[in-house]
């Protein structure tokens, strides 16, 4: 009776195993396919919207720089102003030299130079890094020469003879730090167009 007792418990144990697994089986051949559609859903899904938002970053990048590339040219040509409006042909033009020391000639320079640089400040953000440190080198390279100009000159000397000297010096320096930037601003900016 007990051999009994367990066969009959083991062919329902068995009989319900079969049971279960013939119900997994059916569950698995519907779930089955439902996730790869599920997943081919997602994937293709999920490729539509990156390239939906890829569409749009590269629509507002057009919008921006249609706005932004005028204001880039401005710049550009604000800073070659800059750098033609300080050099010693164009700093000495306006000044009464007749009138003037040549320690009054250099601080005037420096002022104007400075001016100049300060009202163009805010257009390093529209040019590159690597124009702007370029520009930045130009001043100081400027500034430089001017102060070492003026300290040789020999006490008797005025200040047209000075202004004589910051021209005749300027020109037989070659390619100038003011040159090598504008090449450096004029290549950037033809890049834009």
């Amino acid at each position: 009776m007990r051999h009994t007792l367990v066969y009959v418990i083991f062919f329902f144990v068995t009989l319900h195993a079969n049971f279960i697994c013939v119900i997994m089986i059916e569950i698995l051949k519907y779930c089955v396919p439902a996730l790869c559609v599920l997943l081919a859903t997602w994937l293709v899904m999920h490729k539509f919207y990156k390239s939906e938002a890829d569409k749009r970053l590269w629509e507002l990048k057009r919008l921006s720089q249609k706005e932004i590339s005028p204001l880039r040219m401005r710049a550009y040509e604000r800073l070659s102003l800059l750098l033609e409006r300080t050099t010693p042909e164009h700093l000495l033009i306006e000044l009464n030299l007749g009138e003037m020391t040549i320690l009054e000639v250099q601080q005037h320079l420096m002022r104007t130079i400075r001016l100049e640089y300060d009202h163009n400040l805010s257009q390093q953000v529209y040019v590159s890094d690597q124009v702007w440190d370029t520009i930045i080198a130009a001043r100081e390279q400027m500034v430089a020469f001017i102060n070492t100009m003026a300290q040789q000159m020999p006490p008797e000397s005025t200040a047209l003879d000075f202004a004589k000297v910051l021209i005749t010096a300027y020109r037989s320096n070659g390619q100038t730090a003011n040159d090598q930037a504008m090449q450096m601003l004029r290549t950037e900016a033809r890049s834009l167009l």
